[in-house]
């Protein structure tokens, strides 16, 4: 026994070695360069100095630039709450939908997947401009209630919904959404169903069932929907920078700036690590949430 554990721990092993060594390489060592450039000086256009500074740190948390974080934080936790609204109906219904149609559904959800984001932003683009579709439809119905009323309404106007937070909290809720179905439905299905049953015999009613039996058991896909909606918003780039504008800037886009445009390298690198700090806490603030009950219990 002894000597087959010592064979499955070196086939455990070199099985782990490939994959590791792909995370070390080109991950952990990219992401230490950059947290390296944290703390670095520009020295000419090319040139960065590792003097160990944490003036870039400081210039990060300066009011300008605090104010974008807090705004990105804002925008995100829309973006999850709304996901959550609407994500949390759509995973009951597929949980309690016949086993023939269940398959469907989650495609359905995870078919968005198959499509590269840009080509899913700019057909966002195409329904939200001017002369989008919504505009176009809205166009038609004012034209008809113009004509019925005598032109009482007067000159036309299209929606603004282009270029301003509401695109881009539109665009992050269409992207971000399967991320919060998905671990939702996760724990609804397995739910104990005669909880929901017993409930129901009870005369909870239907309503205060969902709220008082089926949302508590379904925390822990709450708490995985919420963070991994959450992080994957706050640093969204390419949703802000096409449907946002200037006026709806994202902390990911002024990262961007700063490495491209600004060639201020050190600065971008510290910008993008309160991020990773953030998501740190993050994550380190559901574990204390999950671990919580079952201390209680014990």
């Amino acid at each position: 026994m002894e000597q087959s554990w010592r064979q499955a721990k070196s086939m455990f092993a070199a099985m782990l070695s490939v994959p590791l060594f792909w995370l070390v390489v080109f991950f952990m060592v990219p992401l230490g360069i950059v947290w390296l450039y944290s703390f670095g000086e520009n020295r000419g256009l090319v040139d960065i100095a590792f003097t160990g500074t944490w003036s870039n740190y400081a210039r990060a948390l300066e009011w300008d630039n605090l104010a974008i974080f807090l705004k990105s934080i804002g925008i995100a936790a829309i973006t999850t709450a709304l996901c959550l609204v609407i994500g949390f109906p759509v995973a009951l219904a597929i949980t309690f939908a016949p086993e023939k149609v269940k398959p469907w559904l989650l495609l359905l959800i995870m078919l968005p997947f198959w499509t590269n984001l840009l080509i899913r932003t700019y057909a966002l683009i195409a329904v939200l401009r001017e002369q989008g579709y919504i505009n176009m439809g809205y166009h038609w119905g004012f034209d008809i209630v113009n004509g019925l009323t005598g032109g009482a309404l007067g000159e036309f106007h299209a929606l603004p919904l282009m270029y301003n937070n509401f695109a881009v909290v539109f665009g992050l809720v269409f992207v971000n959404l399967p991320f919060m179905i998905l671990p939702l439905y996760s724990t609804l299905d397995r739910l104990d169903r005669s909880l929901l049953e017993a409930s129901l015999d009870l005369g909870a009613g239907h309503i205060r069932t969902l709220f008082n039996v089926v949302v508590p058991m379904a925390g822990a896909g709450i708490a995985s929907g919420i963070l991994i909606t959450f992080i994957p918003a706050l640093g969204s780039y390419l949703t802000p920078d096409l449907l946002g504008g200037a006026d709806a800037l994202m902390i990911a886009n002024v990262i961007e700036a700063q490495f491209k445009r600004a060639n201020n390298w050190p600065f971008g690198a510290a910008l993008s690590f309160l991020l990773v700090y953030m998501t740190f806490i993050a994550i380190a603030v559901q574990g204390l949430i999950e671990r919580k009950p079952a201390g209680s219990r014990s």
